[in-house]
């Protein structure tokens, strides 16, 4: 993992960014830990059953590595929805930087809660954990320009939501959710409806409230997209003078994002051009755990 500070807390935005999602609410975390839960425990925890019903016992969660925590609700979840009575006990907050072998919680109750719960509680941790971390490094790579880093929906199936809170507990912000929230139009879109400018016109037809964004691969296209009125312009594998020469020509005028292709190593020179938005699909496609820790102890 990279070298982060604390990453400021994401902005919500308006049409130029149409999905500031708040935390993913009880029911979100609930369907994710029931599934979670129903692949691992199936028709039952065989191994558990060894374990004494009414015997109690403690554990605590340690970090091996620096990380961006984040991941309680569904962590919590995990034990709640095998044993109520289970309590826990968070050491750091949500969102904060933890450091190597720091303990980050304390659980207590039945065993066989402990013991069962475990695996599902820790990888959604150290899933959460590595997106919020990672982004967190993004967004420390360009701190002091005026771009911000957003997600995309190169996503784990089924944790979207989850995903995209991580990438807000890093600091980042969310581009849309799906093909619902906001209209992103491409190549084949373009090819389909006969030109960019129809592309746009049939979208401002159909879905007058929703942000219209348009993917341009060079100078002809971005001209013609500022000339049909888009809210946002996708510049997609532009090298650094044409990132700044388009800066330049738009003036403002529209929001300009920058897609493919986008490391870590140079990050902060595509931020330095001027744009307004850098998008990442590695945040939430090619993480890696953070390296957790859950040790028992019988009470």
């Amino acid at each position: 993992m990279h070298d982060f500070e604390h990453p400021e807390t994401a902005e919500a935005g308006g049409i130029s960014d149409p999905v500031a999602l708040a935390r993913p609410d009880a029911e979100f975390i609930r369907n994710d830990v029931s599934r979670a839960l129903a692949e691992d425990i199936g028709s039952g925890d065989v191994t558990a059953d060894l374990l004494p019903q009414s015997r109690q016992a403690t554990a605590r969660v340690i970090t091996r590595e620096a990380a961006v925590l984040c991941g309680q609700p569904w962590f919590d979840q995990c034990f709640m929805a095998l044993d109520a009575s289970v309590r826990i006990n968070w050491l750091a907050d949500e969102g904060s930087a933890v450091r190597p072998g720091q303990p980050l919680c304390d659980v207590s109750g039945p065993v066989r809660a402990l013991v069962t719960a475990e695996r599902s509680a820790l990888n959604f941790l150290q899933t959460l954990s590595a997106t919020a971390t990672v982004t967190a490094a993004y967004v420390n790579a360009i701190r002091g320009t005026r771009a911000r880093i957003l997600d995309t929906r190169k996503t784990l199936p089924g944790l979207r939501y989850a995903q995209k809170y991580a990438v807000r507990t890093g600091g980042g912000k969310n581009h849309r959710m799906g093909l619902h929230d906001a209209i992103l139009i491409k190549e084949n879109h373009i090819a389909a409806a006969g030109s960019l400018g129809a592309a746009v016109a049939r979208a401002r037809q159909l879905h007058p409230q929703v942000m219209v964004e348009v993917e341009v691969e060079n100078f002809s296209e971005l001209r013609e997209a500022l000339e049909a009125g888009v809210d946002r312009i996708m510049l997609d594998e532009f090298e650094l003078d044409e990132l700044m020469q388009a800066v330049a020509e738009v003036d403002g005028r529209v929001p300009l994002e920058v897609s493919g292709g986008v490391g870590i190593d140079r990050v902060r020179a595509i931020a330095e051009t001027g744009v307004d938005y850098i998008s990442i699909g590695a945040l939430t496609k090619h993480i890696r755990a953070i390296d957790l820790s859950m040790r028992i102890a019988m009470g």
